[in-house]
């Protein structure tokens, strides 16, 4: 009878070679490596997925606990920041203090920049006006941060819960007061979620690689931050992961900060695009944001580690370091451009010139 050709006669030659002779030492070591190989595979696409699917969910929770937190404070206070918006910002000091205002209420330094981009595209406003908010803004929005540094993960579920029986009454304010809680609850549970693949990474060599190599130029870590965030529109997001990582020590805390440093590039991607088909004076809006944000982290690049062990001096915890070091980054940035809010007005506006009104 003919001999069966198997299309793996090495596997086969296993199990029927006794028939005819005996294994060779050469068949069962090619038979462990291609069983070695198979595994580490396996081993490759568990880790990958442990990685992945807590990011994915994480990232979700955190983003729709953004969305519903937003909302609720849009719907308690939005219809009345226009109004705020257009008439308390005479003088730069005041428009600081409404954009700083305006930001921790609606939770979202963009919404309120894609707001003043709008005002100033209807006229309500001028540029020179919103000088003042967007340096509000950038201060705004350390609020967020210092809140998710607290780390408040185990009131996550008691926080939905409560929100849960708020939306159930009639009353609207109440129901918004739901929304917001909700949303704090959401983004608690998102935060403790992506925690969830700090082990995996740790033990990823391609992660160590390339966190080795941020550590020996911190610029990647800036790119990093800048490009994260202009894909996911929202810079909160990105510190909450770079919160997660160094709670486990995986990057170094110059990395770190140069990738919340690019956080607060990336943010100014949102303003941009809402600045498409707009008049010069929002244009203006966008990029007065845009080139700010650049020009602080970039003057800011060289002192990391001074801003680092500033952040040590205030508290031993690494995701409140990472906080008070972007609070103190913004202050300081914006303060000191603040009192020249005039003359970066004029600076914008030569950059970006109103074309229309210098036709003849």
């Amino acid at each position: 009878m003919a001999r069966f050709q198997p299309a793996f006669p090495i596997l086969v030659q296993q199990h029927f070679c006794h028939e005819a002779c005996e294994p060779s030492l050469s068949c069962l070591s090619v038979y462990r490596h291609s069983y070695s190989s198979r595994t580490r595979q396996e081993d490759g696409l568990v880790r990958y997925l442990s990685v992945l699917i807590p990011f994915t969910l994480g990232l979700g929770y955190f983003l729709l606990g953004m969305y519903a937190m937003r909302t609720g404070f849009h719907l308690l206070a939005g219809k009345k920041m226009e109004a705020v918006l257009a008439r308390f910002t005479q003088t730069p000091t005041r428009s600081f203090m409404t954009g700083l205002l305006a930001t921790f209420a609606l939770q979202s330094s963009s919404a309120v920049t894609v707001v003043t981009i709008g005002l100033t595209h209807a006229g309500l406003i001028g540029f020179a006006q919103t000088v003042g908010i967007i340096l509000g803004t950038n201060v705004g929005t350390t609020i967020t941060t210092e809140l998710l540094a607290l780390r408040l993960e185990s009131l996550a579920v008691p926080m939905l819960l409560v929100g849960a029986a708020f939306w159930l009454q009639p009353k609207r304010v109440i129901r918004c007061i739901g929304l917001v809680m909700g949303g704090f609850g959401l983004i608690f549970l998102g935060i403790d979620t992506m925690q969830v693949m700090a082990k995996p990474l740790e033990q990823s060599e391609t992660f160590r690689n390339l966190f080795l190599e941020s550590s020996h130029s911190v610029w990647i870590g800036l790119l990093t931050g800048t490009v994260f965030t202009a894909l996911i529109h929202s810079s909160s997001a990105t510190t909450a992961i770079t919160m997660g990582l160094m709670t486990h020590q995986i990057m170094t805390m110059e990395t770190a900060l140069a990738v919340v440093l690019g956080a607060n590039i990336g943010t100014c991607f949102t303003a941009l695009i809402a600045s498409i088909g707009t008049n010069a004076a929002s244009r203006q809006v966008a990029w007065c944001h845009t080139l700010f944000n650049l020009a602080g982290a970039l003057l800011f690049m060289p002192f990391l580690s001074s801003l680092a062990n500033a952040a040590a001096f205030l508290t031993a915890t690494p995701s409140l370091q990472i906080a008070h070091a972007q609070t103190i980054f913004n202050l300081v940035c914006s303060l000191l451009a603040l009192p020249f809010a005039a003359q970066i007005a004029r600076v914008i506006q030569w950059l970006v010139p109103d074309r229309a009104s210098t036709r003849p």
